[in-house]
């Protein structure tokens, strides 16, 4: 397959195939799943194998090798079918486990190329991370074949998680949409707490993507989109995700078992208010339409809901995480009675009496501030470009 002429961007993984020597010597691991392709939809792993990579082993993250499970799940670790090379299942696998995993593997490096979305709560920028500290501990290289942020790399927003609230959906002080590539978050984490969780930083190496640009996001890219996971089937989704995906925490549905997730958000009780309520705010860059619809699985599943579709009218100005703050305080005045955050367990975040709104936020402030029907919007840092909250040294792009 030839690559499209529109592909602006060479990615890390596609410098590496080209010349598998960027990686260093030795047997290496690729850290990897369905997002792993070539910019011609090859995908990395036996492309880096013809390449002539000392290739050994594979690793997977949340959803497992080929994407296919659900939130919260991952698939059982076995050969893979395609490379025959050992496949280990890195999900809710940390600390000693981990170390002894890495060790077992018998690797000298890890890659690291999976699609990140650039919000904190998803997970696989902390799979790299649990990663990276394995692997300075163990004294294993860590190579990170970056890829662009699909969100671009201007803004960030959101505060910075309090670490008392750390879990594998937040595993250090970083903003909820942190506007960094997975190259430069490493970066930012290998100097700042992998050292106090391991000792020392990991051995780092970027294989930096070619051609990327902060004002890009994934259309700009000319890269074929992969859905990262089941629930992340487009761009757009990327877009309202940062925000949308704080209704994980509550009772509303958040859109799963639908065709449009985190897009849409429903509850029982929602009535013809809540779309006229939010459009009164005017929001930057969004409109709300009101509709019905009725998941298949997950939250509510098989009964009618009501809510609202949010329509993005301008990206550069949309700011996800404020406008879903603004979304969760006219729901807590307009429903009091019916509105609820969650305390259920998801996957490995097994939270006990915390809310897992919380966890999500990186601290109790905003739920406590919706309760008091105080304005929470304060609580969101205006958008600001990353080096405000990363600095300027671990910036990878111009």
């Amino acid at each position: 397959m030839r690559t499209d002429d529109r592909v602006a961007v060479t990615t890390g993984i596609a410098r590496l195939h080209a010349s598998p020597g960027l990686a260093g010597p030795g047997r290496l691991g690729l850290v990897t799943n369905h997002t792993g392709v070539l910019p011609d939809l090859r995908p990395a792993a036996p492309a880096l194998l013809e390449a002539g990579a000392r290739l050994v082993a594979l690793f997977g993250p949340e959803h497992g090798l080929h994407g296919t499970e659900q939130a919260g799940e991952s698939e059982a670790a076995q050969a893979d079918p395609t490379t025959g090379l050992p496949v280990h299942d890195t999900y809710r696998c940390s600390g000693k486990r981990l170390d002894k995993l890495l060790l077992g593997s018998g690797v000298d490096a890890l890659v690291f190329d999976l699609q990140d979305i650039g919000a904190r709560f998803y997970t696989y920028v902390w799979t790299m991370f649990d990663l990276m500290v394995a692997a300075a501990r163990t004294g294993v290289r860590f190579v990170v074949a970056d890829r662009p942020n699909p969100l671009g790399g201007l803004v960030s927003e959101g505060p910075l998680l309090d670490p008392a609230w750390a879990s594998f959906i937040g595993r250090a002080p970083i903003p909820v949409r942190h506007g960094l590539t997975c190259g430069e978050l490493a970066r930012h984490l290998n100097a700042s707490v992998v050292p106090q969780v391991a000792g020392n930083s990991a051995n780092l190496t970027m294989v930096e993507a070619v051609g990327w640009q902060r004002a890009m996001d994934a259309n700009a890219t000319g890269l074929p989109w992969v859905a990262p996971s089941p629930n992340m089937p487009t761009p757009a989704t990327a877009t309202v995700y940062p925000g949308t995906c704080l209704f994980e925490g509550t009772n509303l549905s958040e859109g799963r078992g639908t065709t449009q997730p985190f897009e849409i958000v429903g509850a029982p009780y929602i009535d013809a208010r809540f779309a006229p309520s939010l459009a009164e705010l005017a929001l930057p860059g969004v409109h709300f339409r009101d509709l019905r619809y009725v998941p298949t699985f997950h939250k509510h599943a098989g009964r009618p809901l009501r809510g609202v579709q949010l329509h993005i009218t301008d990206r550069e100005v949309f700011a996800p995480v404020r406008t879903a703050v603004a979304m969760l305080a006219t729901l807590r005045r307009l429903y009091p009675d019916d509105f609820a955050w969650l305390t259920a367990d998801r996957g490995a975040e097994r939270t006990g009496h915390r809310h897992f709104i919380d966890l999500l936020w990186g601290s109790d402030r905003l739920r406590r501030t919706v309760d008091a029907d105080e304005d929470p919007l304060p609580l969101c840092d205006p958008p600001a470009p990353p080096a405000r909250w990363a600095g300027d040294d671990v910036l990878l792009y111009p």
